[in-house]
């Protein structure tokens, strides 16, 4: 059985970006009977960015309830917060540290990106990697989706564990990454990638009026309401496209095709599909998050099982270290 880790920072609530490409795919890895999967939200690494715990307990409320929503079973996996094993998180990302160089961190591109200007970069954000290598190893894991932009931070994980094996002995399954090639960018209501730095995602589980406030944003072009339109230049027909069938494609490209069909007919039709398509998973989301204590007990659940598997992690190193 392989143990596939996945983390998430508790830094927004997800969007339809994360969702198409990093929870649906993320889910249907943990679905395999040959996988067992470790889902973590990672709000030990939020606090680089967000000061504020009230949003912060908020954000890591949606995000549990996105992942329950989308089909991720909390009972055949493991679903916990990073912050409730915090003990041994940050007492292995002090062993790591001291094996780890200065230049490795400083190369970092969550480093690398802010570094022009150091009085905004905190600790925890050069230790970032270092923490992230905790959390992958701690649950000696075997795989790690990732994206392409995240990879050089598990080979860095990688790099840090074998250091580890290598100086005081075999501790740790060295991770691989698992990049889903497939995986494309998805746009934002502006065209950039979707992403909430941008101020241009797209939230399926707002409430029906402000989502449609949101798909109202959408950027188009000033092509009259009369005339044709082209679907495979349409910011609003390429959103569309990745949810819809191939039926619901066709039928909308004919329409764009033969005119009198305007941009807030084609919006309003990807609204429908958004409240059809992910019908269930709104109402799983509402249930979550208005109640709370049926959320927690599932973290908690989760957070027991995560434990125990820290706890061996943790024993075998204090013992390599002769700190036990």
């Amino acid at each position: 059985m392989s143990r596939i880790l996945t983390g998430i920072q508790a830094s927004g609530r997800p969007h339809l970006g994360n969702i198409l490409g990093a929870i649906e795919p993320a889910v249907a890895l943990s679905q395999k009977p040959e996988n067992e999967s470790f889902l973590f939200i990672a709000d030990l690494h939020s606090l680089t960015t967000v000061k504020d715990t009230a949003l912060l307990q908020s954000n890591t409320a949606a995000v549990a309830s996105a992942w329950l929503a989308c089909g991720f079973d909390a009972e055949k996996n493991f679903f916990y917060r990073q912050s409730r094993l915090a003990g041994f998180h940050t007492e292995l990302l002090w062993y790591l540290s001291c094996l780890t160089p200065y230049p490795m961190l400083a190369n970092a591109h969550s480093f690398k990106e802010k570094s022009d200007k150091l009085s905004d970069v905190n600790a925890g954000l050069f230790t970032y990697p270092v923490l992230q290598a905790a959390d992958i190893v701690l649950y000696q894991a075997n795989f790690v989706p990732v994206g392409k932009d995240q990879k050089q931070h598990l080979e860095m994980s990688k790099d840090i564990a074998a250091t580890f094996n290598r100086v005081f002995g075999e501790a740790f399954v060295l991770p691989e990454p698992l990049i889903n090639e497939s995986v494309m960018t998805i746009p934002g209501v502006d065209g950039q990638k979707m992403s909430k730095s941008y101020n241009n995602y797209i939230d399926i589980f707002l409430p029906e009026k402000e989502l449609d406030k949101q798909i109202k944003r959408i950027v188009t072009d000033a092509t009259p309401l009369e005339e044709p339109k082209n679907p495979d230049t349409c910011l609003i027909f390429k959103l569309y496209a990745l949810l819809a069938d191939e039926t619901q494609i066709a039928s909308m490209r004919e329409k764009y095709l033969a005119g009198g069909y305007g941009y807030g007919h084609a919006k309003k039709e990807f609204l429908e599909l958004i409240l059809s398509k992910y019908k269930t998973q709104r109402e799983i989301f509402d249930f979550y998050m208005e109640n709370p204590k049926e959320l927690e007990m599932k973290l908690k659940n989760g957070e027991e099982k995560a434990k125990e598997v820290a706890s061996n992690t943790m024993n075998e190193v204090r013992k390599l270290l002769k700190f036990a």
